[in-house]
């Protein structure tokens, strides 16, 4: 987990040595997307004193795209972008490289001013899947990226198996599956949050299946498995990206040992 130097210093290279946003690592580039971003967002957040909820969240969702979109042209022109708060643009079909960007993941959360909401971006390269991202938490200062190198997760002592799900829409099936492992059933905000805290340890899994997209996931899923944990569709499929409809309603990510059992309990529950 690390910040790097703002994007919007430009005149790269640095003297005395560094190197170009354009000849950067596609991961380093990730990480100081999102990074930029979600400083983008604590300013916008700190600003909008008068602002309701919702109207702090549109303004988050839109300056927040409209920077990414923005250094993703400038570094990456030749790259296509699927973003939450931009026009679908069906060039991303037939191109090699599709940058998937969640600008603000909690829109909620952040216009609640609560801190699990995050920022997601990721590159999806044809044959390959997602080959590089990074998952922003502004609020706890990391931003976690898959050109980390990677001690995998950690978890501490505990008792009871935590399952992270949705604080607004939890799986009906989630509570007989946390009933079949005696597992605690742990609310949060936000997709990337909750996948961030798997990463982390704090959590042993996370499950969702009320319906996401693929700008949702893209991002949590390259992470979570650079730390070699498990991710998949709640049925145990793969999980494809950049397909013509980014619809992509449900997700699995837990430690690896786990993900055989959880989807025997899953598949028993729904059955």
């Amino acid at each position: 987990m690390f910040r790097l130097p703002s994007l919007l210093g430009y005149g790269y290279p640095a003297p005395g040595g560094g190197y170009a946003p354009e000849m950067m690592s596609d991961a380093r580039l990730a990480a100081r997307l999102a990074g930029e971003a979600g400083d983008l967002l604590l300013r916008v957040r700190d600003e909008a004193t008068g602002a309701d909820a919702r109207e702090l969240g549109r303004r988050g969702d839109a300056e927040s795209n409209a920077l990414l979109v923005r250094l993703l042209a400038e570094h990456r022109p030749d790259d296509v972008v699927l973003s939450e708060e931009s026009a679908d643009d069906p060039a991303r079909l037939s191109a090699a490289r599709v940058w998937i960007v969640d600008p603000l993941d909690g829109t909620r959360e952040y216009g609640l001013r609560r801190s699990d909401w995050t920022v997601h971006v990721a590159l999806w390269q044809v044959g390959l899947g997602i080959t590089d991202a990074a998952v922003a938490e502004p609020d706890r200062g990391l931003v976690t990226a898959t050109g980390e190198k990677s001690r995998g997760s950690t978890r501490p002592f505990r008792k009871r198996t935590r399952i992270l799900v949705s604080d607004t829409r939890p799986p009906e099936f989630a509570k007989k599956v946390a009933d079949a492992f005696d597992a605690e059933l742990v609310p949060m905000g936000s997709a990337g949050a909750k996948t961030m805290a798997v990463v982390r340890g704090e959590a042993d899994a996370y499950l969702h299946a009320g319906g996401q997209y693929e700008w949702d996931s893209a991002a949590p899923v390259g992470v979570a498995r650079a730390a070699g944990l498990h991710a998949s569709r709640v049925d145990g499929s793969e999980l494809v990206y950049n397909r013509a409809s980014p619809y992509l309603p449900d997700l699995l990510v837990c430690r690896p040992e786990l993900a055989r059992p959880i989807l025997t309990a899953i598949a028993t529950t729904v059955d």
